[in-house]
Formats: C-alpha cells, sequence, structure tokens
C-alpha cells in the first residue's frame, strides 16, 4: 500500500514526494507524542488504582460479574480481570493488555486448547463497554477537533450493544458445544 501510495504520488506531483512524506512523517510523530502523553496519564492513574488498592475493591465490586461469566476462583486472577476490565472502560485498550495478557497465562490450563474463560476474556477484551473513550478523545482532540467529547454517548450505546452480544454468542456457543460434546460421547 506505501509502495502503490509513492508510485502514485511520483507519477501525479513528483515534485511533492518529499515534501509530502516529511509532513506525513512529521505529522505521525506529533501525533504518537500526543497519544504517549495521554496514555502516560492513564497509565499512571491505573498505577495509583493499583497502589491504592482500589483494585481490590475494584475485583471486589466486579467479583460477582466475575465469577458467573469466567467461573474462576482465583482472587487474583479476578483483580486482573477487573483491572483489564477497568482500562477497556476507560478507552485504554493499549494499557489493558499487560493485565489481559497476565489473567490469560492464569486461565489457560495447559491443553492447548482456548478454555470457556480464555475465550470469554478475549471476548469482553474486544467488546468492551467504553465509559470514556479517552484514546478516540485524544486522537479527535489531537487532530483539532473542536467537540473531541461528542463521541461519548454513541460510542457507550454502541459498546453496551456490542458487550451484551459478544457475551450471549460465547455463551450461546459454549451451551452448543456441550451439546455437541455430548452427542460425540453417546
Amino acid at each position: 500500500m506505501v509502495v502503490g501510495s509513492i508510485c502514485t504520488l511520483v507519477w501525479t506531483s513528483p515534485a511533492g514526494v518529499l515534501s509530502t512524506m516529511l509532513g506525513s512523517a512529521a505529522d505521525a510523530f506529533s501525533l504518537a507524542l500526543e497519544l504517549c502523553a495521554v496514555y502516560a496519564v492513564w497509565l499512571g492513574m491505573l498505577e495509583l488504582v493499583d497502589a491504592s488498592g482500589l483494585s481490590q475493591k475494584l475485583a471486589k465490586l466486579l467479583h460477582p460479574f466475575i465469577k458467573k461469566i469466567f467461573k474462576i476462583e482465583d482472587p487474583e486472577t479476578e483483580k486482573l480481570i477487573a483491572l483489564n476490565m477497568s482500562a477497556n472502560m476507560l478507552g485504554l485498550g493499549n494499557a489493558s493488555t499487560p493485565m489481559g495478557i497476565a489473567a490469560m497465562k492464569r486461565l489457560d490450563d495447559g491443553s492447548g486448547v482456548a478454555t470457556h474463560a480464555i475465550i470469554m476474556l478475549i471476548v469482553i477484551n474486544s467488546t468492551s463497554i467504553q465509559l470514556l473513550p479517552s484514546t478516540v478523545i485524544g486522537l479527535r482532540a489531537a487532530a483539532g477537533s473542536l467537540s473531541a467529547g461528542d463521541i461519548i454517548l454513541p460510542t457507550l450505546l454502541s459498546t453496551i450493544c456490542t458487550f451484551a452480544l459478544g457475551i450471549s454468542l460465547v455463551i450461546l456457543f459454549g451451551k452448543l458445544r456441550s451439546k455437541l460434546a455430548k452427542r460425540r460421547a453417546r
């Protein structure tokens, strides 16, 4: 795609190739720097949440949901899943990745097959409810949007729908998988 774009640019405007590439590189660097600042703030907040013990309280608050959906009994895994979910709710998908990976390792039973809990964690990560889509708001603000936060309500509504649908489908396909396994065992 990059090669095709450069070839097209060379064909249509040979004099503008270098200036366009340098300008785009400067824009990309500027955007990356602004996003680093957004992530630094939110990662710092998540570290404070963990250090202050709020993560334990969050895990306790989410305990009934996590226990019912994931069917696990490990408090450390619950804490990692709760932190992962809270980072996703704040729109920090990349910041939630380390906690998601750690939870995934703890959920792995060593069989080489994804368990129900692993599948559920992947779906919840992919469809997480976004209370505050901070990364997208940061991108919109960096792009010069005058009302970067206007996406909060539409994002909240759409992520609630995808979250509910994703969990429902995992449960449905889990039941279908169990029924098929029982039929094969007969």
